[in-house]
C-alpha cells in the first residue's frame, strides 16, 4: 500500500500537543481591520484548542501526527 499523504495545508496550520489535542490559529484576523472593534481583535491574538468536533476531520488531515 502507498503511504497516506499528509495535507500540506493543516501541516502548516495546525500543531498536534503530546497530550493528543491540537493547537490551532484564530481566524478574521488578516485584514480589513479597521471595522473590527479593538476588543474583537484582542481577542483573536493568541491560539486556541481545535473542538472536538472536527478532530475526525483533523486526524484525516493529519495521518501520521
Amino acid at each position: 500500500m502507498p503511504k497516506m499523504k499528509t495535507k500540506s495545508s493543516a501541516k502548516k496550520r495546525l500543531k498536534v500537543l503530546g497530550s493528543g489535542g491540537v493547537k490551532r490559529g484564530h481566524a478574521f484576523k488578516r485584514h480589513i481591520l479597521t471595522k473590527k472593534t479593538t476588543k474583537n481583535k484582542r481577542q483573536l491574538r493568541g491560539t486556541s484548542m481545535v473542538d472536538a468536533t472536527n478532530m475526525a476531520s483533523v486526524r484525516a488531515m493529519l495521518p501520521y501526527a
